[in-house]
């Protein structure tokens, strides 16, 4: 059975960058899909590789049940399209930048999914928020809120990833984690 890798972690802790290392450095013979996110948030904006929607697009793809998944957070909706259910049954891996309090609803339609808890401590997170630019300080002081609103997550497979040393680390713990029987 295909696994569904369901990546979570505050924002700042380096999601995109894990993803973005696996996607550089995983094996060409590798039978993985990167689902990419409809969001409500201009292309140019941050640093996540995703499909921009308006609102009423957004609303219309949702409406006529082209998300597998969608939640709303920080003012913005977000969705994950339903082609993952195709590449799922295809035998395909899939991978998902997910959100923490859609979790259980996620783990509910997909058996086959391993959530990765991407952590770093608070410190960093800050630095990191501060750093990319796209919140003002009232937006970072409410994700930095967020991030501590998670502390206890549960769930049987869950598998957690410190990002805050070198990228590498996390990134090469990711794809082993990908090729293990951790989550099968």
């Amino acid at each position: 059975m295909a696994n569904l890798f369901y990546i979570i972690g505050p924002s700042g802790a380096g999601k995109d960058s894990v993803l973005d290392y696996a996607r550089q450095h995983m094996q060409t013979s590798s039978t993985v899909s990167f689902a990419h996110r409809y969001i409500t948030r201009p292309a140019e904006s941050g640093s996540e590789n995703h499909v921009a929607l308006s609102e009423q697009e957004f609303r219309l793809r949702l409406d006529n049940g082209f998300f597998a998944m969608n939640w709303g957070s920080h003012d913005l909706q977000y969705g994950i399209g339903i082609e993952i259910d195709y590449w799922l049954r295809r035998g395909m891996d899939v991978i998902v930048n997910g959100s923490r309090g859609y979790l259980e609803k996620a783990a509910a339609r997909y058996v086959q999914l391993c959530p990765v808890l991407i952590t770093v401590p608070t410190s960093i997170l800050q630095k990191r928020l501060l750093q990319r630019g796209r919140e003002n300080s009232k937006q970072i002081e409410e994700r930095i809120l967020r991030a501590g609103q998670f502390k206890e997550i549960n769930h049987q497979r869950l598998v957690s990833l410190d990002n805050s040393g070198p990228l590498h680390k996390a990134g090469n713990n990711f794809l082993k984690l990908m090729t293990s029987s951790i989550c099968c």
